[in-house]
């Protein structure tokens, strides 16, 4: 049909199919990894002190990486790993990185780090930018459920 765009329908389906794939493996009793670092790196590779710090993702610098949570963290300078390292849980991201939206409805998605928001001074990322909009419309609900959530995955 001219005029449609079926596109945005499969996209608003992603995550939901996504919710879906994982929740039988959770359901299993299996544990999911308490952090999301595909290939062993953190918010892939995105500087987590910068989030706060300088109020914007910024890409990290293998010179200045560090080992945490079992996964390799990138900084773009020594100061902000000097700065994590002293209180890695006040800037790692909520939900181990994992997309928040995702975890208020109780189940594990990736996250892009580009899609995220500091709340009360945690960090949160979400799935993509159509998820990250959903999530901005109720914050304080979707962090509410989400830390409910949370301890049955963490």
């Amino acid at each position: 049909m001219a005029g449609i765009d079926h596109r945005a329908g499969r996209r608003a389906l992603g995550p939901l199919a996504l919710g879906a794939l994982l929740a039988p493996a959770v359901a299993r009793g299996s544990k999911p990894p308490r952090l999301h670092a595909p290939g062993g790196v953190a918010l892939r590779g995105h500087d987590p002190v910068a989030y706060m710090l300088d109020g914007m993702p910024a890409a990290g610098d293998e010179r200045f990486a560090a080992e945490w949570a079992g996964a390799r963290w990138l900084f773009r300078s020594a100061e902000h790993r000097a700065t994590f390292l002293a209180m890695p849980d006040r800037y790692a991201p909520q939900y181990g990185g994992h997309c928040a939206w995702a975890m208020a409805r109780g189940y594990l998605a990736p996250a892009d780090p580009l899609q995220w928001h500091v709340v009360g001074g945690r960090l949160f990322v979400n799935f993509d930018a159509a998820v990250h909009r959903r999530w901005l419309r109720d914050i304080p609900g979707f962090i509410a459920a989400a830390d409910r959530n949370w301890p049955r995955f963490g």
